[in-house]
Parts: structure tokens; sequence; C-alpha cells
């Protein structure tokens, strides 16, 4: 599953009429609008094929002037994001995962000159 976040602009004055009309649409959820004719929603798909048909559709509602992909999001990419995050927290040490540490105690071994 696949869900994104859209920016949609359109001039102020339909800005409550095109909230109504992307809401009713079936195409995504409106969560935020402003007066000056910005309104952010949100759509999901199965992959992003199927998003970006999504928001072909979105543009083509009246009043819209533009319609952009703002961030997307992935299950399978918070997947692997979680596994990359266990194998970084394995290479940590100990001492740095305490809450109160004092610093005199945190030895570095390192080189800084050869990761520059």
């Amino acid at each position: 599953m696949n869900v994104s976040g859209i920016l949609v602009k359109c001039l102020p004055q339909y800005v409550d009429e095109l909230a109504v009309s992307l809401d009713s649409s079936g195409l995504c959820e409106v969560y935020l609008k402003d007066e000056s004719g910005k309104i952010i929603v949100v759509i999901e798909g199965e992959d992003i094929g199927e998003e970006m048909g999504k928001l072909k559709k979105v543009m083509l509602i009246p009043h819209v002037i533009s319609a952009d992909m703002v961030y997307s999001y992935n299950e399978d990419e918070l997947s692997q994001a979680k596994e990359s995050f266990e194998i970084i927290n394995k290479r940590v040490p100990e001492i740095l995962k305490k809450e109160c540490v004092d610093a005199s105690e945190i030895v570095y071994g390192g080189d800084l000159k050869r990761k520059m």
C-alpha cells in the first residue's frame, strides 16, 4: 500500500468549493485547506502507478491550478528501514544508548582524518 501527500492549489475564491469536490471525488481525502488556495490531500493506492493515475484525475477537477506530490510512503520501505535501523543499532556502543552518560565516560577510538 502506498500513501502520498498532495498539495493542490487553486484561486482563493474556489478553495471551499474545490475542497468539497476533492473530498467527494473518491480519489483522495482532504486534510487541510487555507484561505490562500492551498489544499493538502492524501491519496492511497496499491502501487505508485495507481497513485499517479489518481493524481492525474485530481489535476482534471475544475478549479485545480496544480497538484503536486509532496510525499510518498510505501509499506515495503518501512520494513526495509526497520531492518537497517536494527543493523545500525547493533553497531552503536551500549554506552551511547544510555539516557544519562557523563561525556568523560565516552572514549573515542577512531580517526577523523581517515574519514574525511
